[in-house]
C-alpha cells in the first residue's frame, strides 16, 4: 500500500512563496506520473500541476509561471514550489499518483494578509 504524506503548508501572505512536499513509500516513485492537485473551500478538486515520467511538466494556466513542480527519486520526494502566492492559492494540496484523486491528508495553503 503506497503511503503519501504532503507537507510543508502554512499561512503566508500575498507575495510569498512555500515548498511543499510529498514523501512516498512502498513506491517505485519515477515509474509513474505525479500531480498536484488542490481543493479551495466550498470548490471542487482543481488540477495544478504534473511531472511525466520522463520529466515532462505541465502546469495549470492559473500557477503557470509561479510554481515549480519537481522530484527526488533517491528521495521518493515529490515538490511543488510556489512562488508570488495569491489569495486565490488557498487551498488543501494534495499529491496524487497516477490519477488525480488524493487519498492522503493533504498539506493547508493559506495566503492572507
Amino acid at each position: 500500500q503506497v503511503q503519501l504524506v504532503e507537507s510543508g503548508g502554512g499561512l503566508v501572505q500575498p507575495g510569498g512563496s512555500l515548498r511543499l512536499s510529498c514523501a512516498a513509500s512502498a513506491f517505485t516513485f519515477s515509474t509513474f506520473t505525479l500531480n498536484w492537485v488542490r481543493q479551495a473551500p466550498g470548490k471542487g478538486l482543481e488540477w495544478v500541476s504534473s511531472l511525466s515520467t520522463s520529466g515532462t511538466t505541465s502546469y495549470a494556466d492559473s500557477v503557470k509561471c509561479r510554481f515549480t513542480i519537481s522530484r527526488d527519486n533517491a528521495k521518493n520526494t515529490l515538490y511543488l514550489q510556489m512562488n508570488s502566492l495569491k489569495p486565490e492559492d488557498t487551498a488543501k494540496y494534495y499529491c496524487t499518483i497516477g490519477g488525480l484523486n488524493p487519498t492522503s491528508q493533504g498539506t493547508q495553503v493559506t495566503v492572507s494578509t
